[in-house]
């Protein structure tokens, strides 16, 4: 197995970077690298540029309109626009429906849907959880009914990530319930400005209105939306939920935190010393850089595997875990650097017409609200104590 790059992936890795270098709006950029909240317009602008290049889907297929690329390709991609400071795709269209229409959907649905995920031109959400079905999916109670040729689908969802801008939502629906819990969902495509479809913000302990409650109120859906067979949605929501770990581990995003955070403890004094030098946080440092290179090799272990068609097993679950274990220490690290600069004075929290001073480093602006928002990222995507039953059931055999 060899997991050192070729000459030629190599040359694929500058021509990204070049390409980012000369394309990456700056006022984008100072977004991303600031840790500052990104609006939908700045991510439909990024992706219709990556479209006009022909990278707008890094991972679909050539015969979908995909550059066609390999894993390690893509992977470099991945790498290189964390590094570079562009935007991370909302996965909801691009890495999680599509490839699930791909697969399992019919022609129909595929002609409709995916030149328009791809262009940018289709804004998805999904439609997983609910209040009594997060960690344990197959509790999901949100009802399909078939009358004619429409379902007719009430019930709630919540959680639903960027949902305020979504046109189209991907939904788990019981259609049985006279079977096991697991046997009785279906996978539905409800079109957003559906009547009967209402959503309510919910308003994260950071400020940010970033997740949503969905409710159905006898919203009519046509049973052409019906991805694959009825009943047999679980099949189709553990395919989409292999592509959501896989993305979570982030490594090219903890790259990028981590040299930030080595750069603000390089500015943060301590006992007449840059932080950087304090023997305790820089073990601290060191402890998630380790980890870090650790998860990037586990990484490259999964995309040779996949080069040899040998379909990755539990190895999405340590990614998720691992990696959402680091990106919450790196934040944690960044706010302990800052200390009470971590609560600034933002002028964009003030009163319209406030022209005085900000407190603190402009890098500190928005590590406490980033802090409070990582905390997310063990919980959501199958919560990491669900993972950890993954693998003790397909490693250890327990």
């Amino acid at each position: 197995m060899d997991l050192n790059f070729s000459n030629d992936e190599q040359a694929f890795r500058q021509l990204v970077r070049n390409f980012i270098v000369h394309n990456l709006p700056d006022d984008i950029r100072h977004k991303v690298t600031r840790g500052l909240s990104l609006g939908r317009d700045d991510y439909l602008r990024w992706q219709h540029i990556l479209h006009a290049q022909g990278w707008g889907a890094p991972s679909w297929p050539a015969a979908f309109g995909g550059p066609g690329w390999s894993a390690t390709q893509q992977y470099i991609f991945d790498e290189e626009s964390a590094a570079g400071g562009a935007p991370r795709a909302v996965p909801f269209g691009l890495k999680m429906v599509a490839p699930v229409l791909m697969q399992f959907g019919s022609p129909e649905q595929q002609q409709r849907h995916l030149p328009k995920i791809l262009a940018g031109e289709e804004w998805w959400c999904q439609g997983y959880s609910e209040p009594g079905a997060g960690s344990d999916l197959a509790s999901v109670k949100t009802r399909a009914i078939q009358d004619g040729d429409d379902y007719i689908v009430n019930g709630q969802k919540t959680w639903t990530t960027l949902g305020q801008y979504a046109q189209w939502i991907f939904c788990l629906v019981r259609t049985d319930t006279e079977v096991k819990p697991q046997r009785g969902i279906s996978f539905l495509l409800i079109d957003m400005a559906s009547p009967g479809i209402t959503v309510r913000p919910i308003i994260t302990m950071d400020g940010a209105h970033e997740v949503n409650e969905v409710w159905f109120d006898n919203v009519r859906v046509p049973v052409s939306n019906l991805v694959g067979t009825e009943n047999q949605g679980w099949t189709y929501a553990k395919f989409l939920l292999g592509h959501e770990r896989t993305n979570i581990a982030g490594i090219g995003i903890g790259k990028r935190e981590l040299a930030r955070l080595k750069r603000v403890a390089a500015q943060q004094i301590k006992h007449g010393k840059p932080l950087l030098q304090d023997p305790l946080f820089a073990a601290r440092i060191a402890q998630i850089e380790i980890d870090l290179m650790a998860l990037e090799i586990t990484n490259l272990r999964v995309l040779a595997a996949e080069a040899e068609r040998r379909t990755p097993g539990p190895e999405a679950s340590i990614l998720k875990i691992k990696g959402t274990e680091i990106q919450q220490a790196i934040t944690e690290l960044l706010v302990q650097a800052v200390g009470p600069y971590a609560l600034p004075l933002r002028r964009d929290a003030m009163a319209e017409g406030y022209d005085g001073e900000q407190v603190g480093p402009d890098d500190a602006t928005a590590l406490a609200a980033g802090y409070l928002n990582m905390r997310k990222l063990s919980i959501y995507g199958g919560s990491n104590e669900i993972q950890k039953n993954i693998i003790a059931q397909m490693i250890l055999g327990l």
